[in-house]
């Protein structure tokens, strides 16, 4: 009843004419199959109960009573009958409002201004970053969220070391030469090798806050015989101060043997075009680094060991982790009262999903300034090396006029 009333409101049905006599079949059984209905002037069927000849049923005549059912014979100007087809409404107006929605949101889309400004720069629409400098930098904006800040209500050293990976692995692929998706060129994928960092250093100017968006800009160059230099420069987007500089030096190993690997003339064709010719945006720092031990740490932190998200796809764990493991063994009140200003790690090993490591630190005798220094080693705890490394602090209010002066650099401006 409701389905009826509901698909009359839409679709109106006529209403049968009062003076029209049904036809009745043998058993009495009202039956429309012979008709043949006309419309009237008011809209309604009339139909005439009488037959003009006998209907067949696979060719034989069915013989039917009195009073069987024939269509009264109309004007031949009559309309066709209205179906149930024909009373759908004019859906062309319909899609011809689609296409002029569409047509109108094309052209607002085609105004907005995401085109490249120089015909050196590769963009991408979709956040990832851009090719700049004649496809020697990339660069990439990051807005930093509320989940990556700390207590101190600035970005974590964490999630400045999060952000220099991610500009790594976008930039190897917007460059075209990643190939199974983790920053393997075709010539590495069919040797077997991938990359491994084996130094890192980073120089903090400050760090941002909640909101802020900071720009990173990163390009390769070559380091010796057998290795590739990375750096960083990341700055404020709006006031174009630097924050943060970075260098990293990277060394090619076979994935299956573990073992350090030359770079194959085929690699080096194809990463050669890549590479810049500058200095590295932080001096060496070649002061080695003394053994630690039980005897000569001033603190140990037992006991560290991986987690399933701590893991890389290479199932070892992520370098960004270490870091997190070296402030385990840092004094708290360094922690409390000053922030990390510059860090320098050298990798030893990989570690693994099973591993057991120890977090050792002891006050740097060669450190000079008006902070903290510091010599960390983070070992398995059977004494196997993992990375060792050396970290300066400052007071926290000294980030605001920190060490790094602010402005461009002619590699990371476009």
């Amino acid at each position: 009843m409701v389905a009826t009333a509901a698909s009359s409101a839409f679709f109106p049905v006529p209403s049968p004419d009062t003076s029209s006599r049904p036809g009745k079949l043998g058993n009495g059984s009202s039956s429309f199959s012979p008709l043949k209905p006309k419309f009237v002037a008011n809209g309604g069927l009339k139909v005439k109960a009488s037959a003009s000849a006998p209907p067949k049923i696979n060719g034989s005549s069915v013989g039917l009573k009195s009073g069987s059912l024939r269509t009264q014979e109309d004007t031949p100007s009559a309309p066709p009958p209205r179906t149930f087809i024909n009373q759908l409404p004019d859906w062309s107006m319909l899609l011809a409002a689609i296409t002029t929605a569409f047509l109108a949101a094309e052209k607002q889309w085609m105004m907005l201004d995401w085109k490249p400004k120089r015909p050196d720069m590769l963009v991408d629409p979709f956040g990832l970053g851009s090719i700049v400098q004649g496809g020697l930098v990339f660069r990439q904006n990051f807005s930093i969220r509320s989940y990556e800040i700390g207590a101190d209500r600035t970005a974590s050293i964490e999630t400045v070391m999060n952000h220099l990976q991610e500009t790594v692995l976008n930039h190897v692929k917007s460059a075209g030469l990643l190939n199974d998706g983790f920053g393997r060129t075709p010539e590495m994928f069919k040797r077997d090798l991938i990359w491994v960092v084996a130094k890192m250093q980073v120089m903090v100017n400050r760090y941002p806050t909640w909101g802020d968006t900071v720009e990173v800009n990163t390009w390769v160059a070559k380091s010796g015989k057998n290795g590739m230099r990375r750096d960083w420069l990341i700055s404020d987007c709006n006031t174009g101060e630097i924050l943060t500089r970075a260098s990293s030096v990277w060394v090619m190993m076979n994935q299956k043997t573990r073992k350090l690997s030359k770079i194959p003339d085929e690699v080096r064709h194809e990463i050669e075009p890549h590479f810049v010719d500058c200095a590295p945006v932080i001096e060496d720092d070649d002061r080695k680094l003394r053994k630690l031990d039980e005897k000569t740490a001033d603190s140990i932190r037992k006991g560290l060991t991986p987690k399933w998200n701590d893991l890389d796809v290479n199932q070892h764990v992520n370098n960004v982790k270490y870091i997190g493991w070296i402030l385990e063994s840092t004094p708290q009140e360094v922690l409390e009262t000053q922030e990390l200003s510059s860090l320098t790690l050298e990798y030893r090993r990989e570690c693994g999903r099973e591993s057991v490591l120890e977090s050792l630190t002891a006050v740097d005798p060669s450190g000079k300034g008006f902070g903290s220094q510091f010599q960390h080693l983070l070992r398995l705890e059977d004494g196997g090396e993992i990375v060792k490394g050396r970290t300066e602090w400052r007071p926290k209010t000294a980030g605001i006029n920190g060490a790094i002066a602010s402005g461009e650099t002619s590699h990371g401006d476009s």
